[in-house]
């Protein structure tokens, strides 16, 4: 053999004996900013790594032991199914864009298994988070577990989280946080085939609970008009407040909140992304005016501590009275916006799996309500039932969507 046949036969033998560490370099379109390694299941327990849900809606309930209790009997009979792979956990950057569509560098997580083939990409939309140290860039996300089935599991940490930590979050702003999602997408897609991981078939499938159902529904309205190279195989959505200003009415009827932290998120979140230029003194009262900023934009406290940090969920003690009249001056424009931004304003052209629990007291029931109104005769399979609150309706959903996937 001659020097040249002798160089190409060694080169070959390298690409084809590639160390991990060379496998997840660079590539244009994604960045890595780490590669980990890791298990679901350790010594027959779920890792200690995989975050769930805070229990948001159950403090001070005299019912938290139990719900508490549901959830570890959950798992612990969900870790049987669970094949446990050796999963790779690539945090990366890409270009996304900012609210006003400008380019803007975010980051989120790739996960996947560390061999074998990959069956689809799954596009995640993360539920809401507090802290910085919470987003899927840095934490081990239970939804990672769906790369234990095969698949590429693709979670953005949207704006204002990762690399974007300085920035208010735009929460429930629904264009800006799905094109979080389809931005990652269109960077990731090109970066696994480059790592000779592409998967077998370019159809994609969503998911999302909570703030992540929400988004959920706007990232299939986007992909559906705007990019074909991803044709959508499967949506599962659950526990999301799709319709915002029904849940405003709901809860303003009501006088109290599930989770308090979603009133100073919502109106700054929905404030910064439609640029309305509200004053939040028309909406928060003293306390909550005075220390919503730290409280919120800090991102050094999580769901759970902000909750406890408001201190109520007596709407009366956290809102002005005119923050609570939808037909009061600043709060007409916030109403608007919230409108804009519901999630039931399109037509799916891919099954939907629609979770919600009935007792759901973070996300009210009347959004799933309002859904199946809404998506009336679409190929939509719906599962309501009596699954307790809203983190317990979480890990019953990603559970059930795991044994649901092949």
């Amino acid at each position: 053999m001659n020097r040249k046949g002798l160089a190409l036969l060694l080169l070959l033998a390298l690409g084809a004996c590639r160390h991990p560490d060379i496998e997840y370099l660079d590539f244009e379109t994604f960045k890595v900013l780490s590669v980990n390694y890791s298990h679901v299941v350790q010594n027959g327990n779920l890792n200690p790594e995989v975050a769930l849900m805070g229990d948001t809606d159950l403090d001070g309930d005299p019912d938290t032991k139990v719900a508490s209790t549901q959830a570890i009997t959950l798992v612990r009979d969900f870790l049987g199914t669970i094949h446990s792979r050796s999963l790779v956990h690539i945090a990366g950057q890409f270009e996304g864009h900012d609210i006003d569509g400008a380019p803007m560098k975010q980051s989120g997580k790739l996960v996947l298994p560390e061999s074998g083939p990959i069956k689809n990409i799954i596009l995640v939309s993360h539920y809401t988070i507090g802290a910085n140290f919470e987003c899927p860039s840095q934490t081990f996300p239970l939804e990672a577990l769906f790369a234990d089935k095969g698949y590429a599991v693709v979670i953005a940490d949207y704006i204002g989280f990762g690399t974007t930590a300085e920035r208010i979050h735009p929460y429930m702003h629904t264009e800006s946080t799905a094109r979080s999602v389809v931005d990652m997408a269109l960077a990731v897609k090109p970066y696994l085939k480059y790592i000779g991981r592409e998967p077998e078939s370019d159809e994609v499938i969503l998911f999302g609970y909570s703030q992540g159902g929400s988004t959920t529904l706007a990232v299939m309205d986007i992909l559906q008009d705007e990019y074909p190279e991803f044709p959508i195989k499967q949506v599962y959505a659950g526990g999301g407040p799709y319709d915002l200003a029904a849940t405003f009415d709901y809860s303003m009827e009501v006088g109290v909140t599930g989770i308090p932290c979603a009133i100073p998120m919502i109106v700054q979140g929905v404030n910064e992304g439609e640029r309305l230029g509200l004053n939040m003194e028309s909406f928060f009262k003293e306390r909550l005016l005075e220390h919503y900023n730290d409280w919120i934009n800090s991102k050094k406290y999580t769901v759970k501590e902000i909750n406890r940090q408001i201190a109520s969920r007596d709407l009366r003690d956290i809102m002005t009275e005119a923050g609570r009249d939808r037909s009061s001056g600043e709060t007409a424009l916030l109403y608007k916006a919230l409108l804009k931004n519901s999630t039931l304003n399109f037509i799916p052209r891919a099954p939907i799996y629609l979770f919600h629990s009935r007792t759901d007291q973070t996300v009210p029931f009347v959004n799933a309500e309002h859904a199946e109104a809404y998506f009336k005769g679409r190929d939509i399979r719906y599962d309501f039932g009596d699954y307790g609150k809203h983190a317990l309706g979480c890990i019953r959903f990603i559970l059930t969507a795991y044994k649901d996937l092949p």
